[in-house]
């Protein structure tokens, strides 16, 4: 992708203000907190009481404001589940307004210099004349923009996130369908392996078991990028694996993009951790798509 392109996303946001926001939030998110500047964004993840999550977020601060953007499906559940007990704090959550944009391409360099966002040494975010910039690779910024910007004219603008969601998969990047919410403890989606778990931090909602997970060693599966040949996305997110001459449950899509052009379904997929990764898996539901498992960008052996 030679030439720079911006989706408009279809992930949301929300927003903590007031003076115990920072208290407040601390106690319910996987992330330490006391981490997070206005130089750089944090991966975090909000749990039920039993562990298992609503949410997988990217976590920024603006203007004083903390915000935390993911999918739709995440963003309902979290924020339903977060303004529960904010009455007893000074803390005031809602979904917020702005837009997101993602800027995608090989080379990013005259664009950002355009629009005046500047990532000085190793910072992973920055402010900028219309809100904030995210720098989650050398090829991808995500924006929070108000209602005045306006994407410029060098700039071709998309139609749909496809490239965007394909390319987070592609990197790994842990999100919820709809139907995945309240299925996984954050390291079954990999969220320890980008730092999104604080294991020093104090107490948070679903920390036992996030704990547990850790020193007991009971976790037994891990989130796999899957791709191969498609019509388009799956309607229903089964997977299977091959067992001799049988086929059997293997794990679930919990998110997916489809290239219409090249007709490549990207999904992510949570499986027994010990699957072996050159195996081929199927649809269980449209048995002709077959996926492979490709590698992660990152690794999942502990510290």
């Amino acid at each position: 992708m030679s030439s720079v392109y911006a989706c408009p996303l279809s992930h949301q946001l929300i927003s903590l203000n007031g003076v115990d926001k920072l208290s407040y939030l601390h106690g319910q998110i996987t992330q330490d907190l006391n981490k997070l500047t206005s130089s750089n964004y944090l991966w975090a993840g909000h749990c039920s009481a039993k562990g298992k999550l609503w949410g997988v977020f990217k976590l920024f601060s603006h203007q004083d404001t903390y915000y935390l953007t993911g999918s739709e499906g995440e963003i309902e559940k979290s924020l339903a589940e977060l303004k529960k007990y904010a009455v007893f704090a000074k803390v005031e959550i809602s979904a917020a307004s702005q837009r997101l944009i993602g800027l995608i391409g090989d080379d990013l360099t005259d664009v950002l210099t355009q629009l005046n966002i500047t990532f000085e040494n190793d910072s992973t975010a920055c402010d900028f004349n219309h809100g904030k910039a995210l720098k989650l690779a050398d090829n991808r910024v995500l924006l929070m923009v108000d209602n005045q910007f306006s994407i410029p004219d060098n700039i071709s603008t998309l139609d749909t996130d496809a490239p965007w969601q394909q390319a987070a998969i592609l990197a790994g990047e842990p999100q919820l369908s709809s139907d995945a919410i309240g299925e996984y403890v954050p390291q079954m989606v990999n969220l320890q392996a980008i730092e999104g778990i604080s294991f020093k931090k104090g107490c948070y909602t679903g920390q036992e078991t996030v704990a547990r997970m850790k020193y007991l060693g009971k976790n037994k599966r891990a989130m796999y990028i899957v791709s191969g040949q498609s019509e388009g996305v799956l309607l229903e997110p089964d997977i299977e694996t091959q067992l001799g001459e049988n086929w059997r449950r293997a794990g679930k899509l919990i998110a997916q993009s489809f290239d219409d052009q090249k007709n490549i379904l990207t999904g992510l997929v949570v499986l027994p951790n010990d699957t072996d990764v050159t195996q081929v898996l199927r649809a269980k539901h449209t048995p002709q798509v077959e996926l492979s498992i490709l590698p992660l960008p990152y690794s999942l052996e502990d510290e």
